[in-house]
């Protein structure tokens, strides 16, 4: 399966790892990116040069809330599939600055939605999170679960961009997978998650600042999985018939919630030691209480995706850690 895909967010840590495995595939791709001043354009800028070698890639600069820039973009370029990753990310950072999430998260996904209902895709394919499950305190998380209750302003973004799809999916017929992350790790991450905080800090002899005392569990994904689980996605657009009692399949429109984790949730600490091996040092811990918005446990469902596409590989945390470990030492003596 090849064609073209609309690929928004695509100098960001997912958008990269899948933009470059879509075009490892023969996928032709345009990448629509704002490049903002979040997080090191460096970085954004590194990852986008290694795309641009590829004849395939192109890329669009330019914010998702520009009213009609995605519609005319997306028109030009008549997609097969269009996959929106972009978003102002991050937990902690909402509560600061909570306008930055209206404007990219809920008016970014309108354009979205407004663009695929100029230029109806084959498939939309849109970025929520594992942070959608809130207070909920049920174990694993499946997608059949209320997600209603969120516990921080990104999160409740999240839930709205579903909400809005869903509505485009039911009034347009637009076949719309929507999948909740878990904890992605790996190269290329974004310097404001724990990996590379915490790299930093251990190989600059600071301690790292260490939530809830400690105990936490994250059901950590490496990015080469999370990449595989959407690229055999691409071709399930979501039809009229539920696949079994785990489908999340809306009963009026062709629409669909997907979770994409590791299945298996890693306590804090065995990550901080894996880091620690593969850096060859050891971290001092700052432990405080948990965080306003935080959340001590997340663990994904796998049944529907692996009804939908086969079981998907699991890379070991200690494998995984040590991916990111080799290639932060790169780039940090690149920097």
């Amino acid at each position: 399966m090849t064609g073209r895909v609309f690929l928004t967010g695509a100098a960001g840590f997912i958008g990269f790892h899948l933009a470059n495995r879509l075009l490892k595939d023969g996928w032709e791709v345009l990448g629509f990116d704002g490049l903002t001043p979040y997080y090191s354009p460096e970085l954004k800028e590194a990852r986008l040069s290694i795309l641009q070698g590829y004849d395939t890639f192109s890329f669009e600069q330019a914010m998702l809330e520009e009213p009609g820039r995605l519609t005319d973009c997306i028109g030009a370029f008549q997609p097969d599939i269009i996959i929106h990753l972009a978003a102002q990310a991050g937990v902690r950072y909402s509560i600061d600055a909570p306008r930055s999430y209206v404007t990219s998260n809920l008016i970014g996904a309108h354009e979205i939605l407004e663009a695929a209902r100029a230029h109806p895709p084959k498939h939309l394919m849109m970025a929520s999170t594992s942070s959608a499950y809130g207070a909920n305190d049920e174990m694993p998380y499946a997608e059949q679960h209320r997600a209603v209750h969120p516990m921080s302003f990104y999160a409740a973004t999240k839930i709205a961009n579903e909400a809005m799809a869903h509505s485009y999916a039911h009034l347009f017929d637009i076949p719309t997978t929507m999948f909740r992350f878990f904890t992605v790790y790996g190269p290329w991450g974004r310097p404001d998650m724990a990996p590379m905080k915490f790299a930093r800090a251990i190989l600059n002899n600071e301690p790292i600042d260490v939530y809830n005392y400690g105990n936490m569990q994250r059901d950590f994904t490496y990015v080469g999985d999370l990449v595989e689980g959407i690229v055999r996605l691409m071709g399930k657009a979501p039809t009229a018939d539920p696949i079994g009692p785990m489908d999340s399949l809306s009963p009026v429109a062709p629409f669909r919630v997907v979770n994409i984790g590791n299945g298996s949730p890693v306590p804090l600490s065995d990550f901080i030691a894996a880091l620690e091996d593969a850096l060859g040092r050891k971290a001092e811990r700052n432990l405080l209480p948990m965080q306003p918005g935080d959340v001590v446990a997340t663990w994904a469902d796998a049944a529907l995706i692996e009804a939908l596409v086969g079981k998907l590989p699991h890379t070991d945390i200690k494998d995984g850690v040590q991916a990111f470990v080799e290639w932060y030492r790169g780039w940090n003596r690149a920097e």
